[in-house]
């Protein structure tokens, strides 16, 4: 097929407005359904850098260059070998007839082919490619039907379902329609303009038009285009406040998918309501919304917002009375709502957790927080932070559920409490952990970044962890109701990142056994009510618990440094030693990366495997005692004097946990080892000669091991 027959493709579906989270999806869903539905046919296609086109009221795809025909089809159909095929005359037997009949010719014209059981008739066939215009209808059908419909509607008196009514079909092969429908509707070249602007049909001459001809119609079709421009009029209309724009990710996408033909309209909104926490102010205007707040040079939210009209307005000064007009009772409840709770204070907040429930097996919210103020105590003491702010922050760390803010803004969880805490004139510190507490909110989020903060962040994980465990709510499956996952990761993060170095399994029995305590005086309280508390959890002693809690937190970390790079074999030798710290897991890790590097790991790596299943093979425990006396190959005892000296050179280093020098230092060994393993037999007759050899074994895996399993990375 030549180049010239390749001809632009484009498919373009009109609707009414699409859901706006969806529409990303759903244009994404039908480009890749053109893609593969094409690729299947054999029709070739050149995608270029082409990408899905969106907008508000359409769904299109456009291809730089696609064939006008399938490429010749061939066929081959296997029919019976010779020895079923053929008599002892040579005749055709009723077997091969009905194959040669079934093909729509003569036996004689069938082929033969060899495979490892014989030699076999063949059918072989070509045929004609189909046209694409002939294809193409069927394609763009089964991308639809293969699309992510959330909530498909229904309209007219059909039985057509879609995410909205379709309205117009284009399908047009360089400048030529195809014939076909979807949703009962007939494809033509006529597109539809902006719906205020341009509320005309559309000609789309040629399909390489498509992108210039909407333009000129107000749309703007192609995402990315329309997405920098909201980004260039809002970062314009900003810059004529004096201000900067806040643009978040999700708030930009959301208005790109809103506006075909986006213009900003700076507005403003009265001074007073800066009082008000600033957070709560930027959460209406983005979430409620969808307007961009301007910051001042000091970083702070200003008294002006920028929304983005659908329209150029004639009367741009109506568009911006209703947009603000429309943000200040908004305003106003917020104002209201930071002005009451001051009034109301965090100690009567606090009193009103006594009887919100956290989880039936484990109290209120208010024992929670006593729990978590004696961890964020313990922990403080031992990582030098003074461990009265770090109680007094955790007994505070949750007033704020109580606050009527947070109850109309729940992201505003531990904000509002840092506005109230200062506001009550507590140690600004005392105050910022109170918000850093709940740090890192969401993925990719950072860490609390203070120590104080951190000590709090990392109490409160610990207790609803060790609780969560303890009352037996540990996920199955998708279901994590107390977010056990997300508190784990969480915990692993600030422990690593905020350099912790805190013994974990200590650390998770303290917050075990206060989870226990509740337990069993809310169980006890239950039984003198007569109530029933929740459902007994698994019977399953502490220690299998505590077990099962550190290796959940593992868990977490194998997704963590895989997003990091680091191979699972790594994360598998590091984690077979179960370290204490979770801190010190991380340097074991990095430590194993400079080890890899060595030319001497992968023979290391190999002879701790060798050793370690010759070991597992023994029966009884391998005696510590080596008896140099009982040496008799020159190898045994030159390895013994390497081991014996190795271990001598890395006791400081392993006591300072500088694992880079002890695995540098360890991988100095393998010319004895490869030495012993070429000229010693370990499992000899001669029962003592055997103990003696095992015995050193052993010496030499505890030490090759005791940074990390490194015979996990042998294959």
């Amino acid at each position: 097929m030549t180049a010239t027959t390749m001809q632009p493709l484009l498919i373009e579906l009109g609707t009414e407005e699409l859901p706006v989270k969806a529409l990303p999806g759903l244009a994404q869903a039908l480009f890749d359904g053109v893609v593969e539905g094409l690729s299947k046919r054999g029709i070739a296609f050149e995608r270029g850098d082409a990408r899905p086109l969106y907008s508000p009221r359409r769904l299109a795809v456009l291809l730089p260059g696609v064939a006008g025909e399938q490429p010749e089809q061939t066929s081959e159909v296997l029919g019976p070998y010779l020895n079923i095929a053929l008599d002892a005359d040579g005749a055709p037997t009723r077997a091969l007839q009905g194959f040669a009949h079934k093909a729509g010719i003569d036996w004689t014209q069938l082929e033969r082919t060899t495979d490892n059981k014989g030699e076999r008739f063949v059918h072989r066939a070509v045929t004609a490619g189909q046209t694409m215009r002939a294809l193409l209808p069927e394609i763009v059908r089964e991308a639809i039907a293969a699309m992510p419909i959330p909530r498909p509607m229904r309209w007219g008196n059909h039985e057509h379902a879609f995410a909205r009514p379709v309205h117009w079909l284009v399908l047009l092969h360089g400048g030529d329609v195809i014939d076909g429908d979807v949703f009962g509707i007939a494809s033509d070249r006529m597109s539809r303009g902006h719906r205020f602007m341009h509320d005309k049909a559309v000609w789309i001459g040629r399909a390489e038009d498509y992108v210039d001809a909407l333009r000129g119609a107000k749309v703007l079709v192609d995402p990315d285009e329309r997405r920098a421009r909201i980004v260039h009029e809002v970062e314009y209309a900003a810059r004529q406040a004096g201000g900067t724009p806040r643009i978040t990710d999700d708030n930009l996408e959301q208005v790109n998918c809103l506006v075909e033909w986006p213009k900003a309209v700076l507005c403003s909104f009265d001074s007073e309501f800066l009082a008000v926490p600033q957070e709560a102010l930027i959460a209406t205007m983005e979430t409620n919304q969808k307007f961009f707040p301007v910051l001042g040079e000091d970083g702070k939210l200003s008294e002006h917002f920028i929304g983005i009209a659908n329209i150029e307005s004639k009367a741009e000064g109506e568009v911006r009375s209703g947009y603000e007009r429309v943000i200040r009772p908004r305003f106003a409840d917020a104002k209201f709502f930071f002005v009451e709770d001051m009034k109301q204070g965090l100690a009567s907040m606090n009193e009103g957790l006594k009887s919100v429930t956290y989880q039936a097996r484990l109290g209120t919210v208010a024992d929670k927080v006593e729990r978590v103020a004696a961890l964020a105590e313990a922990i403080a003491g031992e990582v030098g932070i003074d461990p009265k702010l770090a109680r007094r922050a955790a007994e505070l760390s949750k007033a704020d559920l109580q606050s009527r803010l947070v109850n109309e803004f729940p992201e505003l969880q531990g904000i509002a409490g840092r506005y109230y805490a200062a506001g009550e004139n507590e140690p600004l510190e005392v105050a910022n952990a109170i918000d850093e507490g709940y740090m890192p909110r969401f993925a990719g989020d950072a860490i609390a970044p203070s120590k104080l903060g951190q000590v709090l962040a990392v109490a409160e994980r610990l207790d609803s962890l060790a609780s969560g465990f303890a009352a037996g709510l540990r996920p199955t499956g998708n279901k994590d109701p107390f977010a056990l996952r997300r508190n784990a990761l969480a915990l692993a993060r600030t422990l690593i990142e905020g350099l912790f170095d805190l013994d974990l399994q200590a650390s998770l029995v303290h917050g075990h056994s206060g989870a226990g305590d509740a337990i069993a005086r809310n169980e006890m309280l239950a039984k003198d009510t007569n109530k029933r508390t929740s459902p007994a959890a698994v019977a399953t002693t502490p220690e299998h618990q505590l077990r099962e809690l550190q290796d959940f937190v593992f868990d977490r970390l194998r997704g963590y440094y895989g997003e990091k790079g680091v191979p699972p074999q790594h994360y598998e030798a590091v984690v077979a030693l179960r370290p204490g710290s979770l801190l010190d897991f991380d340097r074991r890790l990095k430590a194993m990366g400079e080890f890899t590097r060595l030319p001497e790991a992968e023979a290391l790596a190999a002879a701790n495997k060798r050793i370690r299943n010759i070991l597992r093979k023994v029966e009884g425990e391998v005696s510590s005692a080596i008896d140099p006396s009982l040496f008799s190959e020159a190898a045994e005892r030159e390895l013994h004097d390497a081991v014996e000296q190795a271990i001598v050179d890395t006791d400081e280093a392993l006591a300072k946990r500088d694992y880079v020098a002890v695995l540098g230092r360890v991988a100095r060994l393998r010319p004895q080892v490869d030495a012993f393993f070429d000229g010693v037999m370990v499992n000899v007759d001669d029962a003592a000669l055997r103990n003696n050899r095992l015995a050193l074994l052993k010496r030499l895996s505890d030490r090759l091991g005791s940074v990390a399993a490194i015979e996990h990375l042998s294959s």
